[in-house]
């Protein structure tokens, strides 16, 4: 069962591949086994940017991502939240932010990498649709939500102005 977004009442669909969409919002999850010390590579390399991203910012249609290594260490969990389509999103993690995308995916046994036309076929054999998700707002974008920020912050400087 995937719950229904309180703000447009759309139940969950597909995302063209495996995975479920509500709204404009689509998700991603996927299970990757891990290379032996693949999982103390990733944690050096989270704790060395202190488990900030710059790089998806470029993709920008990702609400979110997140990384949890499962079984002692064994795999590797990999969940986004992303706006639109599934083929256009892992296109855009293909030419937005390859080298980054290499970098982290360095760890996973078998990853043909992100140039490589088995790509597609490596992340949708290793994902999973969610169960139940939830999207607070399945009909914004990441662009409506940066844009609706700007005009909040306008509106306050606005309001401050004019005392």
């Amino acid at each position: 069962m995937v719950m229904k977004a309180k703000t447009s009442g759309t139940a969950a669909q597909s995302s063209n591949r495996v995975g479920a969409r509500i709204g404009r919002i689509s998700e991603l999850t996927v299970i990757v086994p891990l290379k032996p010390g693949g999982a103390d590579a990733l944690r050096a390399r989270f704790a060395a940017t202190k488990g900030l991203f710059k790089g998806p910012d470029r993709v920008g249609t990702l609400h979110f991502m997140r990384f949890v290594l499962l079984n002692n260490d064994t795999q590797m969990l990999f969940a986004t939240a992303y706006d639109g389509d599934w083929d256009t999103y892992i296109n855009d993690f293909a030419t937005k932010i390859p080298k980054e995308m290499d970098e982290l995916f360095s760890a996973v046994e078998g990853w043909p990498g992100i140039h490589s036309p088995q790509v597609k076929n490596f992340i949708a054999e290793h994902q999973l649709t969610a169960t139940a998700w939830y999207s607070a707002y399945p009909d914004l974008t990441v662009a409506d939500i940066h844009r609706n920020a700007r005009v909040a912050s306008a509106l306050d400087n606005l309001l401050t102005a004019a005392g």
